[in-house]
């Protein structure tokens, strides 16, 4: 007699908010994939369903294919209606697929609409409710998720990435799938601790490779890899989505062993706290990077505006390096990014090798950037349709031209895209070595895009909706006391336990520990 291999459902909803952008995000932000079309855009790419799609072929396990979106950046809030749009079609597709052996869920972890604070937890919420209890659910975050508890209630169990810069989204969806399948063939019982920390860190430290972070995630993966462990993450969550249960969070998932998973989930919450300090970024004011620039006369400095950052949730509008190397006196090769659709438009008008009078920057965030008169060549036009050199995804950046002058050179887009690394610059003819000075909107990258080669980097404290200045962007939502919101913050451990699959002895599906 022959066994019908297992069917999974593939479901995937991506989008980082950053609550202090005033524009919001739509539908129209996103990138959204059903059936074959939605495996096609992953299939062979280094996302977490192409990881998990592999996977499955080398399991022998049929994955079906629900629905997918992600966002072409970071954005601001998600207006409602979006949010609902998006949850029609994710559920939908749940609905229409309800006889799964089980579900990967690939989510994110800080999107926030008008109307709900904790979207992912509402679509896992409905997903079980369409499903019942028997399907297990295994959910993929980014370590800037915000884990709530909504969301641990509703999941059997979570993977996350546990690298900065992300370099692992593909063995990540890997982990989520081979979790499942041992929830499925070998009928192991995922009990979570979860420990939750006051702080929200920045900077060097940070860096997986080099910072004190790095240690601690891998002491997670080297717990999650052992006999004992099934998965294991810390997720600092994003410091721009500011929600009201925006925290870091260690979480330990066990074979039902809760005594195991909670002493692991303390003994790293309590390590992450030893060196939570350590964990900001220095800044350098805008004066001083302008002197910095005129100082490096051999080489390329990269100037990191992390406030403007399109991969955490900011506008891109922002011109105020631009405008302080400008008024600074720096007259050497400047390349930047900037959104502006209306000095595209300009650029449409004058036409290629044509001149074009237009202000550029402080279109979308008024608020914090005054346009900034530009005079020059269009140097390219184009529709903004590239690949990302990071993981293969095709983005859409919509109309975008190259506008040059003497010293500065910006390649300006219609609308934000993921700044991560320089497949923005490449699609359009820009090779950031052959500059003395770039700004990168991103608060890290992979080293050898930027700062293997270039003479220098700095971290600027630009204004912008991503600033690593956190005191600065204003909270209201948080928990307080945090860190470094506020001074002499304490942290006083607290264990939650969760677990669908244990015995009903156990508490169901929360027991807080002291």
């Amino acid at each position: 007699m022959t066994t019908e291999p297992r069917r999974i459902l593939v479901l995937e909803c991506i989008q980082e908010v950053s609550t202090f952008n005033p524009v919001p995000s739509g539908v129209d932000d996103f990138d959204v994939r059903t059936g074959d079309e939605f495996f096609a855009a992953h299939q062979g790419n280094d996302t977490e369903v192409g990881g998990a799609l592999a996977a499955f072929d080398a399991a022998g396990v049929t994955a079906v294919p629900g629905f997918g979106a992600w966002a072409y950046s970071s954005t601001g809030t998600l207006r409602g209606d979006g949010f609902r749009e998006l949850a029609d079609g994710f559920l939908g597709s749940v609905r229409a697929n309800a006889d799964v052996d089980g579900i990967y869920a690939c989510l994110h972890g800080s999107m926030v609409a008008d109307d709900e604070a904790d979207p992912e937890g509402y679509l896992l919420a409905e997903t079980r409710r369409i499903v019942g209890e028997d399907v297990p659910i295994v959910v993929s975050l980014d370590l800037h998720g915000v884990l709530t508890r909504r969301m641990l209630r509703e999941a059997d169990a979570f993977v996350c990435y546990l690298t900065y810069p992300h370099v692992d989204f593909r063995s990540t969806g890997a982990r989520a799938v081979r979790l499942l399948l041992r929830i499925l063939e070998d009928g192991v019982r995922p009990v979570t601790a979860r420990v939750t920390i006051p702080a929200l860190v920045r900077g060097e430290e940070l860096i997986t490779d080099t910072g004190s972070f790095g240690r601690l995630t891998r002491r997670a993966a080297a717990f999650e890899a052992s006999d004992e462990g099934l998965s294991a993450g810390i997720l600092i969550s994003n410091p721009f989505t500011d929600v009201p249960e925006l925290q870091t969070s260690v979480f330990v998932t066990t074979d039902a062993d809760p005594d195991r998973a909670a002493t692991e989930a303390m003994a790293l919450a309590a390590d992450f706290w030893a060196v939570h300090e350590t964990m900001v970024q220095p800044l350098m004011s805008l004066d001083e990077a302008v002197a910095a620039a005129r100082a490096t006369a051999d080489g390329t400095i990269i100037l990191t505006d992390a406030a403007d950052a399109t991969s955490s949730g900011a506008s891109g509008d922002s011109n105020a390096i631009l405008r302080a190397l400008i008024e600074g006196g720096y007259r050497v090769r400047v390349l930047a990014p900037v959104v502006d659709a209306p000095a595209v438009a300009a650029a449409v008008a004058a036409g290629l090798g044509g001149t074009v009078r237009t202000r550029v920057g402080g279109q979308a965030d008024p608020g914090r950037f005054r346009p900034l008169p530009f005079e020059g060549i269009v140097e390219r036009l184009g529709d903004g349709v590239y690949r990302s050199e990071s993981d293969g995804l095709e983005c859409q950046a919509g109309p975008t031209a190259v506008l040059r002058n003497e010293s500065v050179t910006l390649v300006v887009t219609s609308r934000p895209v993921m700044l991560h690394d320089r497949s923005l610059f490449l699609a359009y003819g820009q090779d950031p070595k052959t500059f003395d000075a770039v700004v990168v909107k991103s608060p890290r990258c992979e080293p050898q895009l930027f700062d293997a080669w270039a003479a220098r980097t700095v971290h600027v404290d630009a204004p912008g909706s991503t600033s690593a200045n956190l005191r600065s962007l204003g909270h209201k939502r948080c928990p307080r006391p945090i860190f470094p919101l506020d001074d002499d913050v304490t942290f006083e451990p607290i264990v939650e336990m969760y677990g669908r699959r244990m015995p009903a002895a156990d508490p169901r599906p929360v027991r807080t520990v002291a």
